[in-house]
């Protein structure tokens, strides 16, 4: 489990999330993007990155900044109105349990040089084990690989069913713009 400065337990952060952040620069700048409550920001946080969360529920938002002074966060409709984050890159960014398509090659563009993208969300088939069964919010089969094309090296990519936390069928990828390389892969 996480907990926030108060000790407050929190819901547990993504397990590909855990596995993949070793690859942002300590210290670096992380958006994490659709954050919900901050389960994933908070263990960004507990390990010394810079947080910035976006999200439309403002009450979440407010409990995030109230728990965990250190992470920014900015209220958005993430799929009304202009790109929140135009002209700012990242060392990292996350995105888990979201999709609005619109908003891919802008999570691209806010990747900065050695950049590390983790991305996490329901697919094809999700809709046997319930919500969401929107196709508009389930990637096809391979999308996330056909997303990074050319543009980034992939560390990563996993797709199907799952059992933890709960039955689903998601695809997984972790990307990345490596142009220095000192830096692990």
């Amino acid at each position: 489990m996480i907990t926030d400065m108060n000790g407050h337990i929190s819901e547990k952060a993504s397990l590909w999330v855990q596995r993949f952040l070793p690859l942002v620069m300590p210290g670096g700048a992380i958006l994490d993007l659709a954050c919900g409550r901050g389960r994933n920001s908070l263990l960004m946080a507990e390990r010394g990155y810079q947080v910035e969360c976006a999200d439309r529920d403002a009450e979440a938002l407010a409990e995030i900044s109230a728990t965990t002074p250190s992470i920014v966060t900015r209220q958005c409709d993430l799929e009304a109105g202009p790109w929140p984050y135009y002209g700012r890159t990242f060392d990292g960014v996350v995105v888990t349990n979201y999709l609005y398509r619109p908003l891919l090659p802008m999570l691209l563009n806010a990747l900065d040089i050695n950049g590390v993208l983790i991305y996490e969300t329901f697919m094809v088939g999700n809709e046997r084990f319930g919500k969401p069964s929107n196709p508009a919010f389930l990637l096809r089969p391979g999308e996330l690989l056909e997303l990074v094309g050319r543009r980034l090296t992939v560390v990563a990519f996993e797709q199907g069913e799952i059992d933890t936390p709960r039955p689903a069928v998601v695809q997984r990828l972790c990307a990345t713009r490596r142009i220095d390389p000192k830096l692990p892969v």
